[in-house]
């Protein structure tokens, strides 16, 4: 069984073609502008979405354990010490306000789902991109997933942020054809300011799948007042340069504050602490940078 919190067809920024991304839930980073917050806890959770209840009562009258009240300035609220998240507010919702996040799929329901595609991802150049959270933290599954994929013809890319022991990584590489690899700082003190942990795993990985002539990409995400300095940039195309094999793409990835409803809906607060979208110009300049170096370089995507 795997731990799932999406499946999402047709997709056309996780790798190359059209691909269908299957989303394990669990990560062991938490970084400050996630735009899957609910992909971090590796348990269900529950999203309640105020500005769509109606407040017509239906979860409360049907609640088993008594855990939900009405309240007039915050719509339904849950007591998460006595809601056991079966869900069935979840189905008397009229209004699709209420909605569960994670659950467990069998090997078969993923790959019936991945082969219905397989007509789009042929004629696309496309296939199958394995993301989270962080697939690697699910490596039995994702394992057998990737073996599987391999034997239909499927093209099989895995988005991972590299926060693994080495061992898992090094085993997996031999299955995936792809890796998609988030850089987010060169600095390790910074990095665990802002995602929760220190980056030693990741570039240590990061030079593995590079030495075994993996075929990867680079992603990284554009922060102003997290990564978008002069030096950040400058230790990046420093370490990028010394690897034995390059990225065939660089993905630079300004940011936004999309994920402010999601953190509302889980009940949390999106704290931006200083992190704000580099200007248009200041990415004009990081991608130039790269380009000079000789990266092949993506901006969005």
């Amino acid at each position: 069984m795997a731990f799932l919190f999406d499946i999402k067809r047709y997709s056309i920024n996780d790798g190359p073609g059209v691909r269908i991304t299957v989303f394990f839930k669990g990560c062991p980073l938490s970084c400050r502008w996630c735009h899957n917050p609910e992909s971090i806890s590796c348990r269900t959770e529950k999203l309640y979405n105020k500005n769509k209840c109606i407040g017509c009562g239906n979860c409360i009258a049907e609640c088993p354990e008594h855990a939900l009240t009405l309240s007039a300035g915050e719509g339904v609220v849950t007591d998460f010490s006595a809601c056991v998240l079966c869900g069935q507010c979840v189905e008397v919702c009229p209004a699709k306000a209420v909605e569960m996040s994670g659950r467990c799929f069998t090997e078969e329901e993923i790959m019936d789902t991945i082969l219905k595609e397989t007509h789009i991802m042929d004629n696309s150049g496309g296939g199958v991109t394995f993301s989270g959270g962080e697939p690697l933290m699910h490596q039995k599954e994702l394992k057998q997933l990737l073996i599987r994929c391999g034997k239909s013809g499927v093209h099989r890319a895995v988005d991972t942020s590299g926060y693994v022991q080495c061992t898992i990584m090094e085993e997996i590489l031999h299955y995936a054809d792809l890796f998609l690899y988030d850089l987010k700082h060169m600095n390790s003190e910074k990095h665990r300011y802002w995602t929760g942990v220190n980056n030693d795993l990741i570039l240590k990985n990061l030079r593995l799948i590079s030495d075994h002539d993996k075929e990867y990409q680079i992603r990284i995400p554009l922060i102003e007042g997290v990564n978008c300095d002069d030096n950040n940039i400058r230790e990046t195309l420093f370490f990028l340069d010394g690897l034995k094999n390059r990225p065939t793409v660089v993905g630079l990835l300004p940011y936004h504050n999309i994920a402010v409803k999601k953190f509302e809906k889980l009940g949390k607060r999106y704290l931006e602490n200083g992190m704000q979208k580099p200007s248009e110009d200041r990415v004009g300049r990081i991608c130039d940078l790269f380009k000079q170096n000789g990266f092949n370089v993506n901006i969005g995507g």
